[in-house]
């Protein structure tokens, strides 16, 4: 037994040898039969891999896909908003700023698997052929996409295409028994950024502007003009999750609220000499009070915006600290359709003041940021990380500001904590607040599509037990109030009704907007800043 288990220790230990030896052999002939390749030293150690590799790699390799992978890495680790964009991608991220796209001119939403047509655009291709607002969509191109559940992203590549291009949709309206068919002309689709503009009392307007695109200065001024003539006197802009876009932009706005010769920002790089940007004089809210209302995802040109109106001291900004990009990308672009967007210099507020926030940590770190505001209860109490000398600056009335990451407000509004009762949590989750909007505009259809204007909006439903036949239709659903539950209720439930109806009607976001703000703590909170000025 024991002769026999040296036998095997041996017959294995020989095995090793062997392989080791086999090792050992092919690494030397391995390096007998590669030359040695001296690199000039002057050569680009990238371009040198990617020939090399494209010569000599063990099997085939598509460079131009290697090359696409290899970019975005490097431009990653200069800073987060240095950026490569494929062909693919670059057509879309170009629709969203230079303010229009190509399709049938409807907004639609997808409330569980039917595609219900929200809006129809002015002017546009679907307009012109007769689909209306209600009309649910049951085929595309004689497919049938109610009841699919298909994604909605699907819906839209189906429904967009090139001008000129034509598209056949059937659609089931309320009220007929047979699918309407119509036979659709694509054509050019503008975009809007100012998602709204109204008077919130007889002085006070609001405008919410949702990016800055190439055409939102103009959408601007338009909405400025209406507002004037409803007599108003103080501004309220909300740029609340707007992410930027074209820095003329932001300076142009800017621009209608200050003096002549104000400081609006100036940009500055390592080969960039310093460019400022002055207003002109020549704007038209200059005597208006304004009020900017700004969150954690405002950033870029909304910052611009906002350090320009609260560094002048010009208005009041309102709401919890931005997002802090306060750096300038250039693009380019490749005959391929593609392009990069390079960091070429900071910009600065008035008072010399950067808000760019740290990124030396990488990426990850960067965009966990407002991760770790929420978690450190910022989004509740007032933040207090600028209070750094290093970071202080003063503007001309005496006011302190502090740079190196977002603007912080004048005026701080947590987010809205306010406790959820149990009968709406119930309705939010079997999403009945909703579905009962869209069936009431639905059955009223045709008085609501005669409604004009807001106060005409609100003396249909003075009219009406709105609430009452909600609470029946939810009752239905086995959901019904108990105890202190629908007095807590009550105003959110009513806001939202009117919010969605409103939508339904050819008021569409005017419908909309003014019924959530009466249940926004930070559009109050700009409202009572507003009333102060």
């Amino acid at each position: 037994m024991e002769k026999r288990s040296k036998k095997e220790l041996m017959r294995t230990l020989l095995t090793i040898a062997i392989l080791l030896l086999g090792l050992f052999l092919g690494f030397r002939i391995g390096r007998m039969n590669t030359p040695h390749v001296l690199i000039p030293p002057k050569s680009n150690k990238l371009d040198v891999i990617l020939d090399f590799a494209q010569k000599n790699y063990v099997d085939s390799i598509s460079m131009p896909d290697l090359i696409e992978k290899a970019i975005p890495e490097v431009l990653k680790h200069l800073d987060p908003h240095s950026v490569y964009i494929s062909a693919s991608d670059m057509k879309g991220a170009n629709e969203q700023l230079e303010g229009n796209f190509e399709g049938i001119g409807v907004t639609f939403n997808m409330p569980e698997d039917t595609i219900v047509v929200m809006g129809v655009i002015s002017g546009g291709p679907s307009e012109r052929v007769g689909v209306q607002m209600g009309d649910r969509i049951v085929k595309i191109d004689d497919s049938i996409v109610a009841g699919k559940k298909i994604p909605q992203d699907s819906i839209v590549k189906r429904l967009r295409g090139k001008s000129g291009t034509e598209v056949s949709i059937e659609v089931k309206r309320i009220g007929i028994d047979q699918l309407i068919p119509f036979n659709i002309i694509r054509g050019k689709i503008p975009i809007k950024s100012v998602d709204v503009a109204y008077m919130v009392n007889d002085e006070i307007g609001y405008i919410k502007m949702s990016k800055f695109a190439r055409t939102t200065h103009q959408e601007f001024v338009d909405a400025s003009k209406k507002l004037h003539k409803q007599g108003m006197k103080k501004f309220i802009v909300d740029l609340r999750d707007n992410s930027g876009g074209y820095l003329d932009q932001a300076f142009e706005i800017a621009n209608e609220f200050l003096p002549k010769g104000q400081m609006i920002v100036y940009t500055e790089g390592r080969v960039r000499a310093r460019n400022d940007y002055r207003s002109t004089g020549s704007g038209r809210n200059i005597n208006d009070d304004v009020v900017v209302i700004i969150n954690e995802t405002s950033a870029s040109a909304s910052e611009i915006l906002a350090g320009a109106i609260q560094d002048n001291d010009r208005g009041t900004i309102v709401g919890r600290r931005s997002f802090g990009k306060g750096l300038v990308q250039e693009p380019h672009m490749f005959k391929d359709g593609s392009g990069f967007r390079l960091t070429i210099a900071r910009y600065y507020t008035p008072t010399g003041r950067s808000i760019q926030r740290p990124y030396t940590e990488g990426l990850d770190d960067y965009y966990m940021d407002i991760v770790r505001r929420y978690q450190h209860g910022e989004f509740e109490v007032a933040d207090s990380i600028h209070h750094n000398d290093s970071l202080r600056y003063e503007t001309p009335g005496g006011k302190i500001v502090y740079g190196g990451g977002g603007i912080m407000p004048d005026v701080f509004v947590p987010i809205d904590t306010t406790r959820i009762a149990p009968y709406l949590s119930q309705l939010i989750g079997k999403n009945l607040i909703y579905k009962f909007a869209l069936n009431y505009s639905d059955r009223h259809r045709m008085e609501l599509n005669g409604i004009n204007d807001l106060k005409e909006f609100k003396a249909y439903f003075a009219k009406r037990n709105l609430f009452g036949e909600f609470l029946s239709y939810a009752s239905r659903y086995g959901i019904s109030p108990k105890g202190d539950d629908l007095e807590e209720s009550k105003k959110i439930i009513m806001a939202q009704l009117q919010a969605y109806i409103g939508r339904n009607t050819p008021l569409d976001d005017e419908g909309f907007y003014p019924f959530f703000a009466e249940i926004d703590n930070t559009v109050q909170a700009a409202i009572a800043a507003a009333e102060e000025l």
